[in-house]
């Protein structure tokens, strides 16, 4: 991702433009107050899974690189999860980390409404950003899978008016290979947003902040993360279904998969119960609780809502295929070099260091589930802020504290941080 001055640039539109969200984080340490970490049942009641995997669950001591989840180990994750959110101020967060064999860590720490002083619970919705263009890209390779639109078909074949339409394919504009402007980076959009961010933007609107720049490259030349792609392929589902998009990924998408806490909204308003979200991405730069900002020009980038059970379902049935025919998995995971070492980017998905997913980020809010398949373990962050701190996200830094204890051969995103000091 190209380096901005405004990081509403960047992560306002949803995005959490991949190669910002998984940058190395900063080491050190800051002052600061926590509220100490909810524990709860290490036996949290588990999200559905639509199909069970065929491959057996590793047992207790089969050797998988993955840290037994014993209470030192909690204890070290408690601190290292109080550190981070020191040093990042963030209000509060949630941490779910589940291993066959080697047991499972669900904490939230801090706050979910800094007016009331509510805590942070497991079960609280949160917006989840870019985490929505998995169920987009998925939606689109169930119709790949029907036969109704080929990965290599041309987007101008579908929407008119696209710069470079008749070169860019499905596959390059899941893959963030189109060259196309990234909306969420356009002067106008986002001087517009900051002044009424609870207004309704449609996606066509969206699509002339994008077009009315030149293409930043050829078709397949690089990878650059846009939303504008995401945007597109949203309203080729809608054109090949006839249905709404929402519609479209509420039925085919979470009704199979078993997602029963996650929506696509129709408007700003969250499903009960809800954390509140702050940011700094404000034409001041003070944080502001931006709970009730219409996420309408995240639209199929990065407008759905999930929880942290559900998050954790879809974590696994993302990265294992169960919702498409297993080449057409194959072909979601192929992955071109992204900006970050030992990362690649896929359809509308991700390999770091081995972790599987995607990550999220929507003013006031930031998740990031991921799958690490050696292990069959999932790990799901999800918190109510996404102000960086020393120019790294905060879902970044937890991502990096928490894998740098239980997954040390594969750290996420790839740079081993110093150890957090204990309490």
């Amino acid at each position: 991702m190209k380096p901005t001055h405004l990081r509403l640039r960047r992560a306002c539109a949803a995005a959490a433009a991949t190669g910002v969200l998984i940058a190395p984080a900063a080491a050190g340490s800051a002052s600061g107050t926590s509220v100490p970490g909810r524990s709860t049942a290490a036996s949290a009641a588990a999200a559905p899974s639509p199909t069970p995997s065929s491959t057996p669950a590793p047992s207790p001591d089969t050797d998988t690189g993955f840290t037994p989840l014993t209470p030192a180990v909690a204890a070290r994750l408690d601190a290292a999860v109080r550190q981070v959110m020191r040093e990042a101020r963030v209000p509060g967060v949630t941490v779910g980390l589940w291993a066959p064999g080697k047991g499972s860590y669900v904490r939230s720490f801090g706050v979910a409404d800094k007016a009331t002083g509510a805590p942070m619970t497991p079960d609280l919705h949160v917006r989840i950003g870019s985490e929505t263009k998995t169920f987009t890209v998925t939606a689109l390779l169930q119709l790949v899978d029907q036969g109704k639109v080929g990965l290599d078909d041309h987007i101008g074949d579908y929407v008119t008016g696209v710069p470079n339409g008749d070169r860019i394919t499905l596959r390059e504009l899941a893959g963030m290979r189109s060259g196309l402007f990234n909306y969420s980076m356009d002067g106008d959009f986002i001087a517009q947003l900051q002044a009424d961010p609870e207004r309704y933007v449609a996606p066509r609107q969206l699509l002339d902040y994008s077009f009315k720049h030149p293409v930043q490259f050829e078709p397949g030349a690089e990878f650059d993360y846009s939303n504008t792609n995401l945007i597109l392929l949203g309203l080729v589902v809608e054109k090949i279904t006839g249905r709404p998009l929402h519609d479209v990924i509420t039925k085919d998408v979470l009704g199979p998969a078993g997602l029963r806490s996650t929506v696509f909204p129709t408007s700003p308003a969250l499903p009960v119960p809800y954390a509140h979200g702050y940011t700094d991405q404000t034409a001041s730069g003070k944080v502001v609780d931006s709970t009730r900002w219409n996420p309408s020009w995240a639209w199929a980038a990065g407008e759905m809502v999930s929880d942290l059970q559900d998050l954790r379902s879809w974590a696994r049935t993302l990265a294992t295929g169960t919702l498409l025919k297993p080449a057409t998995q194959a072909e979601r995971l192929k992955t071109t070099p992204m900006d970050i070492p030992g990362a690649g980017y896929g359809l509308g998905i991700f390999d770091v260091q081995g972790w599987i997913g995607h990550n999220g980020s929507i003013p006031g809010y930031e998740v990031l589930p991921v799958y690490l398949p050696s292990a069959q373990a999932t790990m799901v962050i999800a918190l109510n802020t996404d102000s960086q701190y020393k120019g790294q996200e905060p879902s970044t830094l937890f991502g990096e504290a928490v894998t740098s204890i239980v997954t040390p051969d594969h750290v996420y995103p790839g740079h081993k941080p110093v150890a957090p000091k204990s309490g």
